[in-house]
């Protein structure tokens, strides 16, 4: 009976919330399924206990559009990161799968024990998938060495080559029903709330704004915007009620917004490789992208609010499939899933040395 490791980068809630529907399915196809999340506590509860946790190596957002780097150096330990690595059990398990988590992922790599990737950043990594023209030699480097695999199963806006599947789109937000109640849904978490304020208001005085904010602990309103503490429900609700949503270059939330059929308009972070990536990726399915909140970039926005429309996209659940190709292929000789049911569509690993 398999024993997994399963472990997830807790910065931002992208990984957090496609662990909400992936934790299930691995429990429902192992004996034991332990979790482990680090970084900087979640904005979002998981419904599952969390064995480990630690602070791993994250990302510190600023309130200016970026990484806050000089805060995220300050919060480096290399100390307690390399104890941390040293003390994780990994070879109690029989499977090791890191959500682009680096405390599991270099634990393996020190032990030479096989590291199984699901993420979207390997699938970012990949030669075939869509880049910015600019290229970042530095931000492509620690992506690729930040949590290191031995295998690679990504996920993206498209499946632009093999080992790489559309977005895994969660049940709650499957489940629900898109309406226009003609807000705007805004998640720039790397922004101030004070900025987000001006530059809404300043584009228009007449259309509601919902802001989800890292940096507010309670409600306010000012004028037609509303800021919000962030709140999984709450953020799920107006994100399907929208007309439209503003958001960072991440992955989860683009997605989502895509899927519910609303129009995007997407900003990604400065100092950030993986969001450029994605912009270039969403910019090539047709959707906005502006390099930031600059007085010179408010004629795209205001554009975007008259005339912008939704894209028409395809995600199927390939989920469970997708967990059984990966079991099937990744397990010890000998050991075999709970439930094993392969299901057709999802492809094989890739080599992301390529």
């Amino acid at each position: 009976m398999p024993r997994i490791l399963y472990a997830i980068q807790g910065t931002g809630n992208g990984h957090l919330s496609r662990a909400r529907d992936i934790v299930p399915l691995l429990q429902q196809r192992a004996d034991r399924v332990d979790v482990l999340v680090s970084g900087p506590p979640a904005d979002l509860p998981l419904p599952f206990p969390v064995r480990y946790r630690r602070q791993g190596l994250g990302f510190i957002f600023g309130k200016k559009g970026g990484v806050d780097l000089a805060r995220t150096y300050l919060q480096l330990n290399s100390t307690r990161l390399l104890r941390e690595i040293e003390r994780l059990p990994v070879r109690d398990y029989d499977l090791v799968i890191s959500d682009f988590e680096p405390v599991s992922a270099w634990a393996c790599r020190l032990r030479g024990l096989p590291c199984v990737a699901l993420s979207h950043q390997c699938a970012v990594l990949h030669p075939a998938a869509p880049a910015p023209q600019r290229e970042d030699y530095l931000g492509r480097a620690v992506l690729r060495h930040y949590a290191p695999a031995t295998a690679h199963y990504g996920f993206h806006f498209q499946s632009y080559a093999p080992g790489i599947s559309t977005p895994v789109i969660r049940r709650q937000v499957r489940e629900l029903t898109p309406v226009n109640q003609g807000h705007y849904t805004v998640y720039l978490p790397a922004y101030a709330e004070e900025a987000l304020v001006s530059r809404l208001r300043f584009l228009s005085r007449t259309l509601r704004w919902e802001v989800f904010s890292k940096h507010s602990s309670r409600p306010a309103r000012f004028g037609n915007v509303h800021v919000r503490p962030i709140s999984g429900d709450d953020f799920l609700l107006s994100l399907a009620s929208s007309a439209g949503v503003l958001c960072g270059a991440g992955f989860e939330t683009p997605a989502e917004a895509l899927f519910l059929g609303k129009k995007l308009l997407v900003v990604p972070m400065k100092n950030q490789f993986e969001q450029q990536c994605n912009a270039a990726a969403l910019a090539g399915l047709g959707v906005p992208v502006v390099a930031s909140l600059k007085d010179k970039h408010l004629p795209a926005l205001d554009a975007w609010l008259q005339h912008g429309r939704p894209l028409a996209v395809n995600y199927p659940d390939q989920t469970a499939g997708l967990l059984d190709q990966l079991l099937l292929e990744q397990l010890p000789s000998g050991v075999r899933p709970i439930r094993h049911q392969l299901a057709a569509g999802p492809p094989p690993a890739y080599d992301a040395s390529v």
